[in-house]
């Protein structure tokens, strides 16, 4: 057991890379750990050693004694033989001797059988007085000598007439003392009443009937262990066994008083722990509380009745084995039981620790107690418990989940199945349950006082939240796909961008703190709320954990305000942007037109999207825009001549987009100052459009250093565009941009990375 344990706690140390550094610190606290548990081992082992081998010197003592017993036994059984033959007329003298014995056993038996009834009655009488003072039964040790004295008659009456075989006189002695039984059941009852209430009579300070009950026991063990010692040494001996007959005077069989006394305790206990099982079912954290008479009862041993009884029954020891096994079987009970609930089980995962504290407060030490009060299984309780929260985890996501998913299929209504919030903005119906049934079930772990459940819940909580933005990016990504290259209009799509708005809000919702108010987002609330219960070393762990969780909620959130970009122009756009440097783009206002477009969705979206996110649509818009038309020199029909106005066109799309950036209200400097640096790459776009056919690989060079990661495929495009493409110019340029590739600098991602 020790070894399972000691596996798990070490693959709950490593969990990262970084855990690797402690390998060499765990490494000797485990080597110090071995050397001490071989050292308990090596001194465990001695000391079994000297007790085995004291041991077998007894047993060989022993045996030593019992055959020195037997060589006197044969000696004085030879000397009684050798005397007889040395005494003249002995056989005649040992005649006259047997027949006064018997005369006498007869006179005595007779005497016995006359006045049995009337000291039976005596006893009764005796015993209708203790019934009626059942807080002292002052006669009880007057009435067990009477009855082991009735009881010896009765047994030697009963055995003679055996040994007579006459069944007629048998059934006349069995009438003539069935009275007797009749007595023994009820002196056993009230010997019963005392021992299933020996604890109250203790507490009572009723000393005396404590000190008579233990005269009573201990005389019938005496007896007990009498009978047994003399069936066994009879029993290999029979034909001695008639030539001491009078050794077997008194009872005749066991009567097991002890074993009753004992079993009375564990009665007592178990009835005890049975009202403690109802309390415990109905309310949990009554435990303890529920618990309070079982140590009351081992203190109530150790303190009074430890005085009262004899030292070699060592009556506290006996209680506390008694009572622990009860324990252990109890606990274990309920562990084992399938309608044990959860709350219980937490509580008896926790009993332990404070069981064994005070019971060592009672004298009794923890490796003294066997079996384990959980047999070990705390690590298992741990992993169930921990798993029985996860599973109610489980099942709430999946709830919410579908819930959701179908909102999402059925968002082609009115309100597109969405809520909007205090300040207006679109939100998803049910992002505020599955964090308050977060909070729930961190409260649920907390209440099991462990933090390895908490920790390993949270571990659980994380790991299901990153999987909930990747299903919801899947989801819509899915979706979206739909409307790209759609050849019939499809419905939703409104509601497709409003869900893509809403699911975006709801990401910022999660980490958006505002610590001047003192106003938290969902992620934030919910550190707070398990950090109190975890460790700190486990904090520190999960920090990171909970800082690519957040960056998680930023990624999916734009990525939704980029997908609503990218549709507005697979959708909105489709008919317009075939049309980019063809024939048809010097006479049309294309470029105005979708200005125009992206004018009304701010307008339209500005009061229901997050603030912060307004300025990240407006600049995914522009970025957007620039791909998309960068990459339409790929459209067919595009070409760019010498003798067309394409320059002064390219300029007036790019000041109308500038235009419409700078002015726009809702950007920040910082986002205007990204976006006409992006847009900045139109210069270099224009130039290899523009310049002469020999200066082309020179120009294209110069493109490349400054956008390293532009591909060869759309500068092709470009140059097939240009009307005096030829396969020159494009191997010229292939050569120059091989000696490019292999000595220019790498920086950052630019804007060229996803023109395609």
């Amino acid at each position: 057991m020790t070894m399972d344990v000691s596996s798990i706690k070490l693959s709950d140390l490593l969990h990262h890379p970084d855990d690797l550094d402690k390998i060499p610190a765990l490494k000797l606290e485990y080597t110090r750990k071995k050397s001490a548990v071989d050292s308990q081992l090596r001194s465990g082992l001695k000391e079994q050693l000297e007790v085995t081998q004291a041991g077998m010197h007894g047993i060989t003592d022993g045996q030593r004694t019992v055959q020195l017993i037997k060589d006197e036994m044969m000696k004085i059984d030879k000397l009684c033989a050798e005397a007889q033959n040395m005494i003249k007329d002995f056989p005649n003298i040992n005649l006259v001797s047997q027949t006064h014995r018997n005369f006498m056993a007869v006179e005595t038996m007779r005497k016995n059988l006359v006045d049995f009834n009337e000291r039976l009655t005596r006893v009764e009488g005796l015993l209708e007085e203790d019934d009626r003072d059942e807080d002292n039964m002052g006669n009880l040790l007057a009435i067990h000598y009477e009855l082991t004295q009735l009881r010896n008659i009765r047994d030697d009456a009963m055995e003679q007439i055996l040994r007579a075989d006459d069944p007629g006189l048998q059934g006349t002695l069995e009438d003539y003392f069935a009275r007797l039984d009749d007595t023994i059941d009820w002196f056993d009852e009230n010997i019963g009443k005392v021992a299933l209430n020996l604890i109250e009579v203790v507490v009572q300070g009723n000393s005396s009937l404590v000190v008579r009950l233990a005269v009573v026991i201990e005389a019938e063990e005496k007896s007990d262990k009498r009978v047994m010692a003399l069936q066994e040494a009879l029993k290999d001996h029979k034909e001695m066994a008639a030539r001491f007959k009078s050794i077997t005077d008194g009872a005749k069989s066991t009567r097991g008083y002890k074993e009753k006394f004992l079993m009375a305790i564990k009665l007592k206990a178990e009835g005890n722990l049975e009202g403690t099982k109802q309390a415990f079912l109905e309310d949990p954290t009554k435990l303890e509380k529920g618990l309070r008479w079982f140590f009351n009862d081992l203190n109530a041993v150790k303190q009074g009745m430890v005085p009262l009884m004899p030292k070699k029954w060592k009556i506290l020891k006996t209680y506390g084995k008694i009572y622990h096994q009860l324990m252990h079987d109890f606990l274990i009970g309920m562990i084992n039981d399938p309608d044990t609930s959860s709350a219980n089980m937490l509580a008896i995962l926790n009993w332990p620790e404070k069981y064994y504290t005070k019971m060592n407060k009672l004298g009794f030490k923890k490796d003294e107690l066997q079996p384990e009060v959980l047999d070990g299984r705390e690590t298992e309780l741990v992993r169930d418990f921990r798993q029985l929260i996860i599973k109610f985890l489980d099942q709430w996501l999946d709830r919410i989940f579908k819930t959701e998913k179908k909102d999402f299929d059925e968002r082609n209504v009115d309100g597109s199945n969405l809520d909007q919030d205090e300040y207006g903005y679109f939100r998803t119906k049910n992002l505020v349950d599955m964090w308050r049934m977060l909070r729930e079930q961190v409260d649920a772990a907390g209440n099991s006082q462990r933090m390895d459940v908490t920790e390993g819940v949270v571990d659980i909580m994380i790991v299901r939240l990153k999987t909930r933005q990747q299903t919801w990016q899947e989801m819509l990504d899915i979706e979206a796909a739909r409307y790209f290259n759609a050849t019939t209009e499809l419905e939703g799509f409104q509601a497709l961008q409003d869900w893509l708005v809403a699911t975006a809000n709801d990401q910022i919702a999660c980490i958006d703190d505002n610590e001047d108010e003192g106003r938290f987002g969902y992620l934030t609330s919910f550190r707070q709320k398990f950090e109190p219960l975890v460790s700190s070393t486990y904090l520190e762990r999960v920090d990171i954990e909970i800082t690519s969780l957040n960056d998680g909620y930023v990624d999916l959130s734009t990525h939704c305000i980029s997908k609503f970009a990218t549709l507005i122009f697979a959708v909105d756009f489709k008919t317009v942007m075939p049309d980019f440097f063809t024939s048809k783009w010097y006479t049309n206002t294309a470029m105005k037109q979708m200005i125009v477009t992206f004018e009304e969705y701010i307008n339209d979206y500005k009061n229901v999207l997050h603030h912060s996110l307004l300025d990240i649509f407006i600049e995914e818009l522009a970025i957007e825009l620039l791909i998309q038309y960068l990459g339409c020199v790929r459209n067919k029909g595009a070409k760019f001549k010498r003798n067309d106005p394409f320059k002064d066109k390219i300029f007036n799309d790019v000041s109308t987009a500038f235009e419409f950036f700078n002015g726009n209200p809702y950007l920040t400097e910082e986002v205007k100052g990204i976006v006409v640096g992006k847009w900045a790459v139109t210069q270099s776009f224009l130039e290899i459009l523009e310049c002469e056919k020999s200066a082309v690989p020179d120009v294209v060079e110069g493109f490349k250093r400054e956008y390293w990661d532009a591909g060869l495929g759309w500068v092709e495009a470009v140059l097939r565009a240009r009307d005096d493409f030829d396969r020159g110019m494009l191997k010229g340029v292939k050569e120059r941009w091989g000696l490019v590739v292999g000595d220019m600098e790498r920086g950052g991602e630019t804007i060229m990375a996803r023109v395609k």
